[in-house]
């Protein structure tokens, strides 16, 4: 079964920094993939989506200038760059794979990771 796999979510102060990364099996090497932010077991609000290649992005406006995504295929990987965290950005981040790019809705995605979770406190 065509996998995605979620790290790199941690306890990180606001304003801080943090990386997150979807390793994927080579299905996805023709998919989108995005990232999602909702609590365990909601895949939520759209973050962030890039096409097969990583030529084209999709950022959502409420993230826009602090967070960025791209892909390497060549790694098998999709990174979600978090710059200038705020508490909101807190929850559980997923990564969903479509054969189509790039939805904000996460039904049109048929493939989902298990999820990493990020807390913005001090």
């Amino acid at each position: 079964q065509a996998q995605l796999v979620e790290s790199g979510g941690r306890l990180e102060r606001p304003g801080g920094s943090l990386k997150l990364s979807c390793n994927f099996d080579a299905t996805f090497k023709s998919y989108a993939v995005a990232w999602f932010r909702g609590a365990p077991g909601q895949q939520g609000q759209f973050v962030a989506a890039t096409n097969w290649n990583g030529g084209y992005t999709l950022i959502d406006p409420s993230v826009e200038g602090r967070f960025f995504i791209s892909k390497e295929n060549a790694k098998n990987v999709v990174t979600l760059e978090m710059n200038r965290v705020k508490p909101e950005d807190s929850g559980v981040y997923y990564c969903a794979g479509s054969i189509h790019c790039c939805s904000k809705n996460g039904r049109e995605y048929g493939h989902w990771g298990q999820g990493t979770r990020v807390t913005v406190s001090s």
